[in-house]
């Protein structure tokens, strides 16, 4: 079942304690309004997805989430404790990871080493001896994220070695060696082939059988059907619908704002 345009909190198909919880968030740009009061939780361990139009406020309310992007007015809630008076720097310690629309890899960088500067802000990560005895890369987070990554054999890979589908899932085990309990991902298939979507959203479904909790950003509106647990719809800086993506997707509100002809007859 959808929720409408007058029910604007978006209630999680689950029950107890939020991983992630936004009251009333609003992010204004002079007289843009960007975010225009969205409220909504999100529950471990479930993949979540946000759909809209270009403009509609999904990446700002991402940078919202993240403080790289002030909050007008509202607040943002981290295992029920507030935190929109936080700084960006202190969100990694709340454990939230995110990627960004453009790949940021550092290309001096190989794949191992780009993959443990997340590793490396962890207070509980320490490299093994036998890295330390050869002053060579190796450390438990990393390792682990380049296994959940598939990434085995392209360890000392550089960046512009890759595929782009591959440089995506570089950045995408970076964010999760950070041992985030919240992964908000933006638009991380935008440039894929359907191959290497199906990668990533096989990944995402295999980081949710580890308790992750998942935000996604995505235009590919079938990897969301395919993909997620519950989606939101976003248009004009508001949520318009929220629910199961097969009933989303049926929303007339969403096929006039955002899917079209071609989802009104799929559906």
């Amino acid at each position: 079942m959808t929720t409408s345009a007058n029910e604007r909190v978006a209630h999680a198909p689950d029950s107890g304690t939020p991983v992630f919880e936004a009251r009333d968030v609003k992010v204004y740009f002079g007289g843009v309004k960007a975010v225009d009061g969205v409220s909504l939780k999100l529950m471990p361990g479930l993949i979540y997805g946000i759909i809209g139009p270009n403009g509609s406020g999904k990446s700002t309310l991402i940078g919202a989430m993240t403080r790289l992007t002030k909050l007008t007015s509202g607040e943002l809630l981290f295992d029920g404790e507030p935190y929109h008076n936080a700084s960006a720097s202190s969100i990694a310690r709340k454990r939230v990871a995110r990627t960004f629309q453009t790949v940021r890899l550092l290309p001096d960088l190989d794949v191992r080493d780009n993959i443990r500067l997340g590793a490396d802000g962890r207070q509980d990560e320490r490299p093994n001896l036998l890295s330390r005895i050869l002053g060579i890369g190796g450390s438990p987070a990393t390792d682990d994220a380049i296994d959940k990554a598939q990434l085995h054999g392209f360890e000392s890979f550089y960046p512009s070695e890759l595929s782009y589908g591959t440089q995506r899932r570089v950045e995408i085990a970076r964010a999760i060696s950070t041992n985030p309990r919240l992964l908000l991902l933006d638009e991380p298939t935008a440039g894929m082939n359907q191959t290497e979507r199906a990668e990533i959203s096989q990944l995402m479904k295999s980081l949710k059988n580890d308790g992750l909790c998942q935000l996604l950003v995505e235009h590919d509106v079938q990897m969301m059907i395919d993909t997620c647990d519950h989606v939101f719809a976003m248009n004009f800086g508001k949520l318009i619908a929220e629910g199961r993506p097969e009933d989303v997707v049926r929303d007339p509100q969403v096929q006039e704002a955002y899917l079209g002809r071609k989802w009104r007859e799929h559906a």
